[in-house]
């Protein structure tokens, strides 16, 4: 079953109540995790692990399932959890679990390991498990070669539906999915793909060949995990082949293992988007001095970012001066500057990073924007206008409009050209974040408001 926030906390007591009995009841232990999904599991046993006076209890709770299901358990803990686990286990412990877990997060924990023990655990292993190890291991992290696994289903050419029947229920046991299969040629290069339900309806006797589709969709091993990611949801697959530079099948990216992908890259940009570095871990589980120094750099800089904003009101005293009720409406004008330019930043940020938009569409976008922003800013001109009265007369009325209007439309122009600048020179276009944007629009802001004014007052 499914379980809620309420309900792992009353299943982590439960078994930890069990555990703590002198002769704790293995039966009870077991009947309990049987009843419960791995992921819930994993999530009981990660909390276990962060407190570290609860880790032998993780670890016999981990002791007590099968060698498949502590693998499976093993897969949805954390870089930092199933490490601390590791080093509790001899080497025959760690192999038993590492053939048991599927081939993409057995080689991303081999990744972890130590360099020693890297190779202690290699010397153990057949030869076929080792090659097979090493090659997913050793492709860069954040391409589909780190992200794929070997395990699928794969049917030579030349084979009858029924002989290919025969290799799925050969293969199924060990694959990570049976959905989907792979005709290779004789020397492993990927000519075709065909369903399960293609297979099992067709004439036992057809040739695969015959059957399969060959426009298959597929990606380089070292080609973006993000670009992966966004291939597989929008054909909506189930998997994607990957192929090395021969055109040879070396494996597939599962939709699960894509999500998380997507999930993750997410979550990146939304990070950049606030001007904070990659987190190692999730943000209640990242040490302080990590979260400290991922957010403290961009801050400082843009204190001293700010310092324009100041040197320009320093600049227009004469101007403040003459009308003191310009001062009443500089939050605002800027504020609302800075928003506009926020938004637009956010909405090319992740147009660019979904493949709505890219730099071919700037001139685009632009026009678009100049509409859109010109419409903003005459509609909150309007908005403030009366204020205006009230606070200034008409004068400082006509000077708040008109600010409105050019800073409004500046600051969205300024939001979303930044990301097509940032992707033209190699950089992230998340790094255009709202603390950048806004910033630099605080700074410009206060000198296109003072400006009106002081141009509007000196002809009064």
């Amino acid at each position: 079953m499914s379980l809620n926030d309420e309900s792992l906390q009353a299943l982590k007591a439960e078994l930890l109540d069990e555990l703590a009995k002198e002769a704790p009841s293995k039966t009870l232990l077991s009947l309990r995790l049987a009843e419960n999904r791995s992921a819930d599991i994993g999530e009981v046993l990660e909390e276990l692990i962060e407190d570290d006076e609860e880790l032998p209890a993780a670890l016999s709770l981990l002791d007590i399932l099968s060698a498949e299901r502590a693998a499976n358990v093993l897969g949805y803990l954390p870089g930092e959890s199933q490490l601390e686990v590791v080093k509790e286990l001899d080497d025959s412990q760690l192999l038993k679990l590492l053939e048991e877990m599927g081939s993409d997060e057995r080689a991303d924990l081999f990744n972890l390991l130590s360099e020693d023990r890297r190779e202690a655990l290699l010397r153990r292993m057949a030869h076929k498990e080792r090659e097979d190890l090493k090659r997913l291991a050793s492709y860069e992290e954040g391409t589909a070669g780190a992200i794929m696994t070997s395990d699928y289903v794969p049917i030579a050419s030349g084979m009858t539906v029924s002989q290919a029947m025969m290799r799925v229920r050969q293969t199924a046991p060990d694959a990570e999915t049976v959905y989907q299969l792979y005709i290779l040629d004789s020397d492993g290069q990927l000519i075709g793909t065909m369903s399960l339900r293609q297979l099992m309806v067709a004439r036992p006797g057809a040739i695969v060949d015959n059957i399969m589709i060959k426009d298959v969709i597929k990606t380089q091993v070292d080609k973006a995990q993000e670009k992966v990611a966004r291939k597989v949801a929008r054909y909506d697959l189930l998997a994607l082949p990957v192929i090395d530079a021969d055109g040879r099948m070396v494996g597939i990216v599962t939709h699960d293992d894509a999500m998380d992908v997507a999930e993750s890259e997410a979550t990146e940009d939304f990070h950049k988007g606030m001007s904070i570095g990659q987190l190692e871990d999730g943000v209640s589980r990242v040490p302080l001095w990590s979260l400290y120094r991922k957010r403290v750099l961009w801050l400082v800089l843009l204190v001293f970012a700010n310092l324009f904003s100041g040197a320009g009101i320093a600049y227009f005293e004469d101007t403040i001066a003459l009308e003191v009720a310009l001062v009443f409406f500089l939050p605002l004008l800027i504020g609302s500057g800075g928003n506009a330019g926020a938004q637009a930043a956010t909405l090319m940020v992740r147009g660019m990073a979904t493949g709505d938009v890219g730099v071919k569409d700037w001139g685009k976008m632009l026009g678009r924007e100049l509409l859109v922003a010109g419409a903003l800013g005459i509609t909150m001109a309007v908005a403030v206008t009366p204020i205006g009265i009230m606070r200034g007369g008409e004068a400082v009325a006509m000077i708040v409009a008109l600010s409105m209007v050019t800073i409004v439309l500046f600051g969205s122009l300024i939001g979303m050209c930044l990301p097509f600048v940032l992707e033209r020179f190699k950089v992230d276009p998340a790094t255009a974040s709202a603390p950048l944007v806004t910033t630099l629009i605080d700074a410009s802001g206060v000198v296109i408001y003072f400006s009106i004014a002081s141009a509007i007052l000196a002809g009064a």
